[in-house]
């Protein structure tokens, strides 16, 4: 009879029992150049950080891509090839003094002919003293910097530094390359799955199915880290020793999307859902803005852009269309979510399919730059406002022709300034509703044609 916290010779092993190891994707972080999987547009033969890195020197680089995709494993690569001695940095917790540290030390190696490689991972959370402080220092080449950063560095480094740095950008490992990792965790007894299993453990016995393994592959979304994570979890579940789908699809657990509701990814998606909506295309329309509500976006923000779509690209070719944008911000605005996003989805395709046309907003962008060439223009006399007897007496709304009293109720006269003369601001185009406003310009000119021939009858002034 065993105590309890004891275990029988026939029991397996305890999990606290094992030898303590690092996590998977830590044991299996490659070692050489050869063992990196995926970025082969910038470590494939010949391409420019793979050369850079043979020569033995880089400079300072910037490594730009979503998360898992081999920054902190390039930099420590980078390290090596140059000879150099790898210095990480926290932008998070060091500050300004440890800095100052990093430049004594590396001034004493350079004296010894050696390089010092600082790493600064999240460099985007470098505030602007810790990025002056390293500036003249990268200038210098005292320090080979090498950043690593999730966000797009136009938006988050200050140009002075970024202006130094080579700046490479890492792109999510496909599918088959994630595959390929999994294989070699599985296969590596070293440092792989079965690393620190004996047989008793099942470790010769432990297979992952390839249905879970392209499984999992897809719903990584790129992410090596993740890939490996899952696996090392799904190992631990497979009681039997096998790995299937079910067992990958509970270490999965909630599959995390991909935004940021104040980065690139915010600006990216909501511009990708106003250009579907623009190429009249309701299921990219649809596509993009399930994204957002799913990245956790506000959905009051979508429905504020809606509304400035239907203003800017369908306009009067489709006057409903802001009715229905705005409609649908009143239905999310009262209803919440779940229930008021189907509101937004179903004016995201009355947009998508309405006719397109910009001819009001390129009409307002004219008009605003003839006001702003013309801003001290005076009001013509004759629609000039004459509340008064003095103003009557100088003019003011002298010869103004009254419409409702012309038999077609329009008069050809008049409304802009003579710094502008006959400017035309807008023109509809030929689609939806605007081919009927066309029609109706077109009858206006035809009746100010007709009533300038000799002759034609004159309607009373506003002063008779």
């Amino acid at each position: 009879m065993t105590r309890r916290g004891e275990r029988s010779g026939a029991e397996a092993p305890g999990l606290f029992e094992r030898p303590l190891l690092a996590p998977l994707a830590s044991r299996l972080r490659p070692r050489t150049l050869d063992e990196v999987v995926g970025q082969e547009s910038i470590l494939g033969p010949g391409k420019p950080l793979r050369v850079a890195m043979e020569r033995g020197d880089t400079g300072s680089i910037l490594l730009w891509g979503p998360p898992g995709t081999g920054k902190t494993t390039i930099a420590r690569l980078v390290a090596r090839h140059v000879d150099g001695e790898f210095v990480p940095f926290s932008a998070v917790t060091d500050g300004v003094a440890r800095i100052r540290e990093i430049v004594a030390d590396a001034e004493k190696r350079r004296v010894l002919g050696a390089r010092t490689v600082l790493f600064v991972d999240e460099i985007h959370r470098f505030n602007r003293g810790q990025q002056d402080a390293l500036l003249p220092h990268v200038e210098s080449g005292l320090l080979t910097l090498i950043g690593a950063t999730t966000e797009n560095p136009s938006f988050e480094i200050n140009g002075a530094l970024l202006s130094r740095l080579r700046v490479f950008v890492l792109q999510p490992l496909d599918r088959a390359a994630i595959a390929a990792l999994l294989d070699r965790a599985m296969a590596d007894g070293e440092r792989g799955v079965r690393a620190g299993r004996d047989a008793s453990d099942g470790a010769a016995a432990l297979q992952l199915l390839p249905d879970a393994r392209d499984l999992l592959a897809e719903q990584v979304d790129g992410d090596a880290r993740r890939a490996l994570t899952v696996l090392e979890a799904a190992a631990v579940l497979a009681r039997t020793g096998v790995i299937d789908r079910e067992t990958v699809t509970a270490a999965l657990q909630v599959r995390v999307p991909a935004y940021d509701k104040s980065g690139e990814q915010h600006y990216n998606l909501i511009s990708a859902y106003h250009k579907a909506l623009r190429g009249s295309d309701p299921q990219g329309a649809l596509y993009w803005l399930a994204r957002m509500i799913r990245g956790g976006e506000d959905p009051l923000f979508i429905a504020r852009r809606t509304v400035r779509f239907a203003s800017e690209d369908v306009g009067l070719a489709d006057p409903r269309a802001l009715e229905v944008a705005l409609a649908a911000r009143d239905a999310y605005h009262f209803l919440g979510s779940p229930e008021g996003e189907l509101a937004l989805a179903e004016a995201a395709v009355y947009l998508a399919t309405a006719p397109k046309s910009n001819r009001v907003y390129v009409a307002w962008k004219a008009a605003q730059a003839a006001a702003d060439a013309t801003p001290a223009a005076g009001v013509p006399l004759h629609i000039r406002n004459a509340p008064t007897a003095l103003m009557k007496e100088l003019g003011y709304g002298a010869g103004y022709q009254y419409a409702h009293d012309a038999p077609d109720a329009y008069v050809p006269q008049d409304y802009l300034p003579d710094e502008v003369g006959a400017a035309q601001f807008y023109a509809p185009s030929a689609f939806g509703f605007e081919k009927e406003i066309e029609k109706r310009l077109a009858w206006w000119r035809a009746l100010k044609a007709r009533s300038t021939q000799p002759g034609a009858a004159a309607p009373r002034t506003e002063t008779d």
